[in-house]
């Protein structure tokens, strides 16, 4: 466990729900645990929810879902205020965390200091996460006030320098510099943690080790990397993962290894390779459930189109009932046989070599 999860848990253990909601969370855990070792399609009140409060953005990024066809075609628009914390109100109790975050930019929400106001008026130990491409028009503005309000803010970065001007489109660099700059010096020595994301490509790999030099000139105490997933980009087939194993990529792996030694004061987390293929790798049957700003359930964060598939819709039914209805339990029994949902073709928990194919390279 990395230590900002640390600092996240220990905050969230004393800051437990009190009265009938404290009874009704540790009953929940309880339920959560039995159902697991029982092997339940069903699932226990929710411990973590994603709330998409836009599916508006202001860039277009080469690495985002939005920029294919199932991006596309999907609707834009922002989460209803009262429909969100209808959502809020009927999962508070169980939850240890909820994410403010989707396909959209969250700081294009002129609600946001409201729900998260909202989500702390229920209890202040629920950690909150929100992600940024930190150049929308009221970024600094936002963050200011949601300082100390919210646990994490991440900042979606993909590259350095020109590399990120061409997969970061309708953003520049220099100018994304200085509000990251800005965002450092906000948040720094408050309750708010600030963290980059890097989603690695052929086209920036070579940037990781520089990456995490950037981070430490900036004040930025965490780094993340994760992989490009192909589960709703079209044009590029699985054999793209094939690169993540390849002589090229391990050599800059080393390279990160060796720059995270030299900035000790970073602490870099990457998203690792399978341990082994297929639908039984992937938690968002179980997890995170994610709920797009219309209310439909969609499978998960990285496919989180509707229109292609849909548990149902939170505002019009209570989210326990969509959870457990007979098409998700369905989608769970595929997991539990790792059979693999159409739907999630080409998601690189599925697809992605497995680490033993790295071991012997």
């Amino acid at each position: 466990m990395t230590k900002r999860k640390i600092k996240k848990a220990i905050k969230r253990l004393r800051k437990l729900p009190r009265g009938t909601a404290f009874f009704q969370y540790l009953s929940n855990k309880g339920k959560h645990f039995w159902m697991k070792a029982s092997k339940s399609t069903k699932v226990a009140q929710p411990s973590t929810i994603m709330l998409e409060l836009s599916a508006h953005c202001n860039i277009h990024c080469t690495v985002c879902p939005r920029e294919y066809d199932y991006g596309k075609k999907m609707d834009q628009g922002f989460m209803d205020k009262e429909m969100a914390m209808k959502v809020i109100d009927e999962n508070w109790a169980y939850l240890d965390s909820i994410g403010l975050t989707g396909m959209g930019e969250t700081f294009l929400y002129r609600d946001i200091e409201e729900i998260v106001d909202y989500i702390r008026s229920k209890n202040k130990g629920i950690v909150i996460s929100v992600s940024t491409n930190a150049c929308a028009p009221k970024t600094l503005e936002y963050a200011g006030v949601l300082k100390d309000k919210i646990d994490t803010v991440q900042v979606s970065i993909d590259g350095l320098h020109e590399t990120y001007n061409r997969i970061r489109i309708g953003s520049e660099f220099e100018k994304f510099s200085q509000n990251l700059k800005a965002l450092s010096e906000m948040l720094k020595g408050s309750q708010t943690d600030l963290m980059l994301n890097m989603v690695v490509t052929k086209e920036n790999y070579h940037q990781m080790a520089g990456m995490t030099s950037f981070a430490h000139e900036m004040g930025i105490p965490f780094l993340n990397f994760t992989l490009f997933n192909l589960a709703s980009v079209t044009g590029i087939e699985k054999e793209y993962y094939d690169f993540y194993v390849s002589e090229e990529f391990l050599k800059a792996r080393k390279e990160l290894e060796a720059a995270k030694a030299g900035y000790p004061s970073v602490e870099v987390t990457f998203w690792d390779h399978n341990k082994k293929n297929g639908f039984r790798n992937c938690p968002f049957p179980w997890t995170h459930f994610y709920i797009c700003w219309n209310g439909e359930v969609a499978p998960c964060c990285a496919k989180s189109f509707p229109k292609e598939m849909s548990f149902g819709n939170a505002f019009e039914k209570p989210l326990m009932e969509i959870l457990n209805n007979e098409k998700y339990r369905n989608f769970r029994k595929m997991w539990f046989n790792n059979q693999n949902h159409p739907f999630c073709r080409k998601c690189h928990f599925i697809d992605l070599p497995r680490a033993d194919q790295i071991s012997n390279q």
